[in-house]
């Protein structure tokens, strides 16, 4: 692996090498080092047309959603007196709705927190891996869409989201040579597969059995997409589907054996191991819409988490301009 932008050497051990935090400047920043200034630059170029997209859902979109544990927010306006007005949102579960995953949203059960953080560090109000590192400089550079959900309609396919089908690399890599992009260092990578606008449009009763049954689309477990997320240097990895990954492991995980309070899941290896950030139901369905109109797959992308110091996880507060 050659060294990328944000790196502290000119070059680098692969991704089974040494732990990645040992490559950056700026250890806590992880893998959106790789969208550097030049990086900003760059993108700031592919604004061509001022068109905007937000994309993050309302904060109780997915209420009841496929997470047991978080609740509805209740927001509250009040009045101190006739002229004035403030609010304020009380149990707001900070990753129920779109959501960036913070590094310390996940400790691997084998080598601990990223950057060796101490258990014992992950508390409110500590700063060490907090989310607020990218709030106080926020992640920018190009997003690229990877419209999986279109290149299964050209095929006249779809993907089977009630049974919560896993996506191979395979498919990322053929959605990526029929929209004829390559990936640079620094981009931050979409997955477009429909799973959210599916999900929405299901009745309350439909969205708690599919709560019960634990099945979610998203990315196959292989140590394939681990090697292409490191190797091609991206900066975040989003996706509209609830875990990015599919839930749960599909059989013959090959991280059974290392996260096994995940049950194979590969979010210990992203976010414990490459130190790169996860989005999670992203707002993808509009943009992926007009991206195909125009037959262009990529945009100015901006992801600003709040500033909450020592957060395991954040809204996305994501903003693509084409």
């Amino acid at each position: 692996m050659t060294a990328r932008a944000g790196l502290s050497s000119t070059t680098g051990p692969d991704r089974c090498g040494a732990p990645s935090w040992e490559l950056f400047e700026d250890p806590w920043r992880g893998t959106p080092s790789f969208a550097d200034e030049e990086c900003v630059v760059a993108a700031a170029g592919l604004v061509q047309l001022g068109e905007t997209f937000g994309l993050d859902y309302p904060i109780n979109a997915f209420m009841p959603g496929m997470s047991r544990a978080e609740k509805p927010a209740e927001h509250v306006i009040y009045g101190n007196d006739p002229a004035h007005r403030a609010d304020y949102l009380d149990g707001y579960y900070l990753q129920s709705s779109t959501q960036v995953d913070g590094l310390r949203h996940r400790r691997a059960d084998d080598v601990g927190f990223y950057a060796g953080t101490a258990d014992e560090l992950v508390i409110p109000g500590t700063e060490e891996i907090g989310i607020q590192v990218w709030a106080d400089r926020p992640i920018v550079s190009r997003g690229v869409l990877v419209d999986i959900a279109g290149l299964l309609a050209r095929r006249e396919e779809i993907l089977d989201h009630e049974a919560g089908q896993s996506i191979p690399y395979d498919y990322i890599d053929q959605a990526l040579t029929a929209q004829a992009i390559e990936l640079r260092a620094g981009d931050i990578v979409m997955l477009h597969t429909g799973w959210c606008e599916w999900f929405l449009e299901l009745t309350a009763e439909k969205k708690l059995a599919q709560q019960a049954l634990g099945r979610a689309t998203g990315i196959e477990q292989s140590e394939e997409v681990l090697d292409w997320a490191w190797d091609s240097g991206l900066a975040l990895l989003a996706a509209d589907t609830f875990a990015v990954e599919c839930l749960p492991a599909v059989p013959g995980s090959p991280f059974v054996q290392s996260a096994p309070n995940d049950r194979g899941l590969m979010h210990q290896e992203f976010l414990a191991k490459l130190g790169m950030p996860l989005g999670e139901l992203w707002r993808l369905g509009p943009l992926a819409r007009r991206m195909d109109a125009l037959q262009r797959w990529e945009a100015f992308l901006s992801v600003k988490p709040l500033n909450v110091t020592g957060a395991t996880g954040s809204p996305a507060n994501a903003v693509a301009i084409i």
